[in-house]
């Protein structure tokens, strides 16, 4: 199991310094997200200042930018990191596709993301072999590449492709296209078990490919004391509120908290949602433990299942840096 770090939150001042200590530390990946800031100009940062550490998008937002230039950042990245670089795409929800980028909301989800990552080996097969770009789809169609906008071969260009997603439809999706797919942290081992790893099984035999060759990436909201209880017990509230993620609660028989945490974030209630996420469920979303014991406990939970896993909580260098150097030699002995 790889063990990786989270760039959260980050300014491109502190990039390089995060990228050291967490190759120091002996992470295997960092990962950058697409909240406040562009995930992929820290890519820069990070590759130019280690050598070992991959790295990666967890998440870009596919929806804003089209394929053509989310395959020309990707293959600078992956030239420049000498094959370091691990492109993470995700679709965000419709409101801010549309109210916070400005761009169309496609009428089938998972139909446009499939298209985009299609179109991007399209452009990146152009691009190394000379084949013809010649990709025509419902949401994208590419046929144009002269040379003068062909950046040609690189050493490395077989560029992984990760994609995350709550419901199975994307999971089958990575399974069908993908190389790996990133797990909500809203989630339970059962739910991976019994309804993201099924799906991804199913589009990697639609498309005759075998399921060991996606990998799971799992963040792990963790509680090693009661502040990181109840901040787990938060994240998990606010999550937990988003319609679209419902089916996470239904499988455990908990849609009516769903619809109370929905009620109460419509209306900024924001204070009084955590207080609907009893013991059970925090034990249910979240890996419970101290710190000595918090690598058997992660082990326990996700060994059988993932390929990745991270925690949800940001890597900070000179905090905690004995609990990450040790957690990570555990994990990794694991």
């Amino acid at each position: 199991m790889y063990f990786d770090a989270t760039l959260s939150p980050f300014n491109l001042s502190g990039v390089a310094e995060i990228a050291r200590a967490a190759e120091a530390i002996g992470f295997d990946a960092l990962w950058c997200p697409e909240t406040s800031h562009n995930p992929f100009l820290p890519g820069v940062l990070i590759a130019e200042h280690t050598q070992r550490l991959h790295f990666g998008t967890a998440i870009a937002v596919s929806f804003a930018r089209s394929p053509t230039t989310l395959a020309y950042t990707a293959w600078d990245l992956a030239q420049y990191s000498q094959g370091r670089f691990l492109l993470g795409l995700g679709t965000q929800v419709k409101a801010h596709i549309e109210r916070r980028f400005g761009m169309p909301w496609p009428d089938s989800v998972v139909g446009k993301l499939r298209e985009q990552i299609q179109a991007m080996r399209a452009l990146w097969d152009c691009w190394q072999n000379g084949s013809p770009l010649n990709f025509r789809g419902q949401y994208y169609r590419l046929s144009l590449m002269s040379p003068f906008f062909n950046p040609g071969p690189i050493a490395h260009p077989n560029i992984p492709i990760f994609i995350a997603g709550v419901n199975p439809g994307l999971a089958q999706l990575a399974g069908e296209e993908a190389d790996g797919f990133f797990a909500h942290p809203f989630h339970s081992a059962d739910y991976l078990a019994q309804v993201i790893l099924p799906a991804i099984q199913r589009g990697a035999q639609k498309s005759r490919r075998s399921g060991e060759a996606i990998q799971l990436c799992v963040t792990a909201f963790t509680a090693t004391d009661k502040d990181e209880a109840e901040f787990a017990r938060t994240q998990i509230a606010f999550y937990a509120s988003t319609p679209s993620y419902r089916r996470v609660l239904e499988h455990h028989g908990w849609a009516e908290i769903g619809e109370r945490l929905s009620a109460l974030a419509s209306r900024a209630q924001w204070g009084e949602m955590a207080g609907l996420i009893d013991d059970s469920m925090l034990e249910t979303f979240a890996v419970i433990s101290d710190e000595n014991h918090l690598a058997e406990k992660l082990h326990q939970r996700y060994g059988a299942l993932a390929q990745r896993l991270g925690l949800y909580l940001p890597f900070v260098p000179a905090q905690r840096d004995e609990f990450w150097r040790k957690l990570v030699k555990e994990m990794q002995a694991a």
